[in-house]
């Protein structure tokens, strides 16, 4: 009876285990699909030199497991069935102690896979500090980790930015990542990988991408409340495009419209200018982010909300309701201020 009921549970197990394979095998080709709803990038969907380096690298760690899975799990299946028991034994079975060769070739056979995938690591790597153009074809981009948001500055262009790195497409983009609080990590799957933000330190790294379009990304190291609220967004333009986009971005905002003019004497009157900016104002707050240009981005609050006039409004309302542990103090704004900074911003283009 027990060994019964041993036999059913070996049985169980194996069914379980077929069926976890199974699903890992099915899912695994389904992950770039489940990257083009944007919001949910894949390094297995890379859109850059950078992160084709990477992905190529891991499809080739990847089958080599699977070849070793499949092969030490085989032979485990095999034994089992090979030599399990049956009602017509009675002696005890063969004791094996040792088996020279057995041990020679599971010694040898790791090593060998070690040093083959320590030298495709090596090229990799070789391949991501290697840069694909000169200098001169390449633009320089300080990407600022802040709790809980991105801040992107173009030394070569005097613009200092906030939630959207902008870059054209085909050129190579030299990333000096740092952070001004805490530790943070700049990661867009699908352009690049992983690159830490310490404070007083510059890493470097640079991305690459293939088309125009956009990418998103998240912070990958654990840097207070808010952390999985601290999303990047990366938009990629044709070259046309990015001139257009810098150029509008190095333009001053010119006076405020009758229509907004109110909203601009409640953001330049109140604590708005102790922390933001606005170029051409008395606004030179360097705590929180540029808003020079605030209408021209997709998103807001560190990229978690699309930049529209209702989610403008609930954030000015109370931030920490939005984002838990944001910097970014409740003002106490009436409504009609709500309103009119509001509108203000919107104009901001």
């Amino acid at each position: 009876m027990i060994w019964f009921q041993r036999k059913q549970a070996r049985r169980a197990l194996l069914s379980v285990g077929a069926l976890i394979v199974l699903a890992a095998l099915l899912l695994l080709p389904a992950a770039p699909a489940l990257a083009q709803d944007g919001t949910t990038p894949s390094a297995l969907d890379p859109r850059g030199d950078n992160s084709s380096a990477i992905a190529t690298l891991f499809a080739v760690v990847l089958a080599i497991a699977v070849v070793v899975f499949v092969i030490v799990e085989g032979l485990l299946l095999w034994s089992a069935w090979r030599f399990r028991h049956r009602p017509t034994d009675t002696d005890e079975p063969k004791q094996i102690h040792g088996n020279t060769r057995a041990e020679i070739a599971w010694t040898i056979a790791p090593a060998i896979i070690v040093v083959v995938l320590f030298v495709l690591a090596l090229q990799t790597q070789q391949t991501l500090d290697a840069k694909p153009a000169p200098p001169s074809d390449q633009l320089t981009v300080k990407v600022i980790g802040h709790q809980f948001w991105w801040e992107y500055e173009y030394p070569d262009y005097g613009i200092l930015t906030a939630t959207d790195l902008v870059i054209p497409a085909g050129k190579v983009v030299n990333l000096e990542i740092t952070s001004i609080d805490v530790i943070h990590s700049f990661w867009i799957p699908q352009l690049n990988g992983k690159t830490d933000a310490f404070p007083n330190r510059i890493n470097r790294s640079w991305i690459k991408a293939d088309q125009p379009g956009t990418f998103y990304g998240q912070c990958a190291e654990l840097c207070g409340p808010s952390h999985a609220n601290m999303r990047a967004v990366v938009i990629v333009k044709t070259p046309a495009e990015f001139d257009a986009w810098v150029a509008a971005q190095q333009a001053v905002p010119g006076p405020a419209a009758a229509d907004v003019a109110t909203g601009e004497q409640v953001f330049l009157s109140g604590a708005c200018i102790g922390c933001h900016q606005v170029n051409g104002t008395a606004a030179v707050g360097k705590v929180g982010p540029n808003l020079t240009h605030i209408a021209s981005r997709t998103s807001l609050a560190g990229g978690i909300f699309k930049l529209t006039e209702g989610n403008l409004k609930r954030w000015l309302k109370n931030p920490a309701d939005l984002k838990p542990g944001s910097l970014m103090p409740n003002l106490n704004l009436t409504d009609s201020e709500i309103d009119a900074l509001t509108a203000y911003l919107l104009s901001l283009k």
